[in-house]
C-alpha cells in the first residue's frame, strides 16, 4: 500500500468518525486498524512509527475540531435565546395598555442585567457547583471554575454565558403577571432573588447533580419545561395573588372584564421572535453540535405549529371566532411543553403534546381569570406554569427509546419514568409557591410591591419613570 494514500484515508476515516458520520467500528476495526496491518507488513519500523505519530495528531486535530464546533454552537444558542427577552417584551407590551408601554421596556431590560449580575457572582455556584445534600451547588461562585489555562477553563465561560440566559428567561416570565401595577424597584429585588437562589436551586436539583437527577430513574427535562418555565410560571402565580388584580378587573360580583391590549402587532412580533429563538433555547441543550439538533428542531417546530392551531380551534369552538392573541399563546403553550421532551419524543408525539398544549391554555387562562380570579394580563400562569407542567409529565408517556434511550409509559416504559416526572413537578411547585409567596409578601411590606391607585390610573410610564412610550399621542391625560 503507498504510504501517503494510508495516511489519507487514515486522516478522512477519524475525521469522519469524531464528527459522527462513521461509526467507532467503522473508524478503528475495519477502517484505520486494517490500514495499519497492511502497511505493517510493507514497510520499516521507522515508518510505522511516523505513521503512528500521524495519525495521532490527525485525532488530536479531529477531536479539537469538535470542540470548537462545540464552542461555535452553545455561544450561537445562547445569543439566540437571549434574543427571546425583546420577543417577551414585544408581547407584554402589545397585550397591555400603552401607557404602561415603557415599564415594560424596563423591566425586560433590567431582569437580565441586574440578573447576570446575581447569577454570576451567587447563582451559577448554586446550580452547577458541587453538590451539597443533593441539594445546592457549594462552589463555582463568581465563575471562579473559569480560566484561560486549559480547555475546561475556557468551556466554563463559554456554558455560563449558555446558562445566564435561561436564568434571565424564568425571571422575565413574571414581569406579564405582573404587568401594569407593580413598583419598579419591588421588580428588581424580584428579579435578583430569583436568578440567585430560587431558580438555581431547582436548577441543581434537576441539571446540576442534585437528588432529582439521582433517583432510580432520574426526572427529565431536557431544555426546561420545569426548571424554566414552570419555575417562572408559578412565580408569576405568586406575584398576582399578593399583588392583586388591576383596578377595573372584576365587578362588584366577581364578573371578570376584559381590559385589552393596546397594539396586537407588536405582541404577534414578539411571538415569532420567541417561535425564532426557542430553537436556540431547545437544540442548544444539546451543549455540542451533535446530529440530534436537526430532531430537536423539528419536534420543537412541529409542537409550537400544533399549539397555534390547537388554541385557535378551541377558542373557535368556544367562542364564535378565532382568537389572534390567544392563539398567539397557543405557540407558547406548544414550545414550553416540548421543551422537556424534544429529545426524546418522536415528531408525531411533539404534535401531539403541542397540541394538547394549545387546548389546555386556553381553558386554563380562562379558569385562572374567572374561576381564581386571579389577574394575568398576558396569560403567562397558563403558558409557563401549566403548559410546564403538562409537557414535564408528557415526557413520562411519550419518550421514545428511539430518540431519547428511555421509554415512557406508551412505549412500553411504565410508570417509572412518569412517576419521576411527577414527583419533579409538584416538589417544584410547592418550592416556588412557599418562597415566592414569602419573597412577594416581604417585598409588600418592606419597600412596597404595588404602586398607589392614582399612579395606576396615570400609567407607570410616567408616574415610574417620567416618560411616554408614545410621544406626541393623545393617549391619556397626564393630570
Amino acid at each position: 500500500m503507498n504510504l501517503s494514500r494510508f495516511v489519507f484515508s487514515a486522516v478522512l476515516l477519524l475525521s469522519l468518525g469524531a464528527h459522527g458520520v462513521l461509526g467507532a467500528e467503522e473508524t478503528t476495526g475495519s477502517g484505520v486498524e486494517t490500514a495499519i496491518m497492511a502497511v505493517s507488513e510493507t514497510s520499516e519500523p521507522a515508518s510505522i512509527q511516523n505513521l503512528a505519530q500521524l495519525v495521532t495528531k490527525a485525532a488530536e486535530a479531529a477531536g479539537t475540531a469538535q470542540d470548537s464546533a462545540n464552542w461555535v454552537w452553545i455561544l450561537l444558542a445562547a445569543f439566540l435565546v437571549m434574543f427571546m427577552q425583546p420577543g417577551f417584551a414585544m408581547l407584554e407590551a402589545g397585550l397591555t395598555r400603552s401607557k404602561n408601554a415603557g415599564n415594560i421596556m424596563m423591566k425586560n431590560l433590567m431582569d437580565f442585567s441586574i440578573g447576570s449580575i446575581a447569577y454570576f457572582v451567587i447563582g451559577f455556584g448554586i446550580m452547577f457547583g458541587a453538590d451539597k445534600l443533593g441539594l445546592f451547588g457549594s462552589d463555582g461562585f463568581l465563575l471562579s471554575a473559569a480560566n484561560t489555562a486549559g480547555k475546561e477553563g475556557m468551556w466554563q465561560y463559554a456554558f455560563w454565558m449558555f446558562q445566564v440566559v435561561f436564568a434571565a428567561t424564568a425571571a422575565t416570565i413574571v414581569s406579564g403577571a405582573m404587568a401594569e401595577r407593580t413598583k419598579f424597584v419591588g421588580y428588581l429585588v424580584y428579579s435578583v432573588c430569583i436568578t440567585m437562589f430560587v431558580y438555581p436551586v431547582v436548577g441543581h436539583w434537576i441539571w446540576g447533580g442534585g437528588w432529582l437527577s439521582t433517583l432510580e430513574t432520574p426526572m427529565v427535562d431536557f431544555a426546561g419545561s420545569t426548571v424554566v418555565h414552570s419555575v417562572g410560571g408559578w412565580l408569576a402565580l405568586c406575584g398576582a395573588l399578593v399583588l392583586g388584580p388591576r383596578l377595573g378587573k372584576y365587578g362588584p360580583n366577581g364578573e371578570s372584564k376584559a381590559i385589552l391590549g393596546h397594539n396586537m402587532p407588536l405582541a404577534a412580533l414578539g411571538v415569532f421572535i420567541l417561535w425564532f429563538a426557542w430553537f436556540g433555547f431547545n437544540a442548544g441543550s444539546t451543549t455540542e453540535a451533535s446530529q440530534s439538533i436537526g430532531l430537536i428542531s423539528v419536534t420543537t417546530n412541529l409542537a409550537a405549529a400544533a399549539g397555534a392551531i390547537g388554541a385557535m380551534i378551541t377558542v373557535w369552538i368556544k367562542e364564535k371566532k378565532p382568537d389572534p392573541s390567544m392563539s398567539l399563546n397557543g405557540v407558547l403553550a406548544g414550545l414550553v411543553a416540548i421543551t422537556a421532551g424534544c429529545a426524546n419524543v418522536s415528531p408525531g408525539a411533539a404534535i401531539a403534546i403541542g397540541f394538547i398544549a394549545g387546548i389546555l391554555v386556553v381553558f386554563s387562562v380562562e379558569f385562572i381569570d374567572q374561576v381564581l380570579h386571579v389577574d394575568d394580563p398576558v396569560g403567562a400562569i397558563s403558558v409557563h406554569g401549566v403548559c410546564g407542567a403538562w409537557g414535564t409529565l408528557a415526557v413520562g408517556l411519550f419518550a421514545s427509546k428511539e430518540f431519547g434511550g428511555i421509554a415512557g409509559l406508551f412505549n412500553g416504559g411504565g410508570l417509572a419514568l412518569l412517576k419521576s416526572q411527577l414527583l419533579g413537578v409538584v416538589t417544584v411547585f410547592v418550592w416556588c409557591m412557599v418562597l415566592g409567596t414569602l419573597l412577594f409578601l416581604a417585598i409588600k411590606y418592606t419597600i412596597g410591591l404595588r404602586v398607589s391607585k392614582e399612579d395606576e390610573l396615570r400609567g407607570l410610564d410616567i408616574t415610574e419613570h417620567g416618560v411616554e412610550s408614545y410621544g406626541g399621542f393623545q393617549i391619556f391625560t397626564t393630570d
